[in-house]
């Protein structure tokens, strides 16, 4: 199968409000990369020359703070695009954040100097630009609410349970670590508290998994 035919596939599979005549033109203008977990797709200060359609994998976007700690942000998965890179191309702007493949993953990589005719020709990529807006906007606020509002151990029950929802399984294949640094907390911390689930009967931590139990 020619890069074109993978492309279309992708794309109706995971991207089905894009009407047919935009995913030609795609398939046409854009590149399919393989990018290995622990990929660094995007740098604090890089000045964009792609927009990323997510078609298999996970990618993770977050600031880095000057003490090098994480803030994350939210997950991108098939069928998301990355919002962030869109806002910096209209705006002309350096990228405030970074973004790393947490899974093997494959993106398509649309140029920039595409956007504007994207935005103007194409109604279906317009409503799609603005709906990728809302719905980061929301989880960025969902993340800010929960660090906020919310005490450590019900931010981990969330946070636990909107992974496995996303993830469509109940094992989850996260370190203590990997949690911490997501929930802005210690290993120590999240160790201590998934072990205080366990015990209720919420979650089974495997060596290498944490199983969300059904409720």
């Amino acid at each position: 199968m020619d890069a074109k035919l993978d492309i279309l596939s992708y794309l109706n599979t995971h991207f089905p409000v894009l009407d047919k005549a935009l995913k030609d033109h795609l398939s046409e203008i854009g590149t399919l990369q393989e990018v290995p977990a622990g990929t660094v797709l995007l740098q604090q200060g890089q000045y964009i020359k792609y927009t990323v359609l997510v078609l298999e994998g996970r990618i993770k976007l977050y600031r880095e703070g000057e003490d090098l700690g994480e803030f994350f942000m939210y997950y991108l998965e098939p069928g998301d695009a990355c919002a962030i890179s869109m806002v910096c191309v209209a705006s002309g702007k350096a990228s405030e954040v970074m973004a790393k493949a947490v899974e093997d993953s494959v993106v398509l990589m649309i140029p920039v100097y595409h956007m504007e005719a994207l935005m103007k020709d194409y109604k279906s990529w317009y409503q799609f630009v603005i709906e990728s807006y809302r719905r980061r906007f929301e989880e960025v606020l969902n993340v800010l609410d929960s660090t906020v509002f919310k005490n450590m151990d019900e931010r981990l029950l969330s946070y636990i349970r909107s992974q496995a929802t996303k993830l469509g399984t109940r094992e989850l294949k996260l370190t203590h670590q990997e949690i911490a640094t997501d929930l802005h907390s210690s290993r120590e911390v999240v160790s201590r508290l998934l072990k205080k689930m366990e015990q209720k009967g919420i979650v089974k931590l495997n060596r290498n998994s944490i199983e969300v139990l059904p409720v």
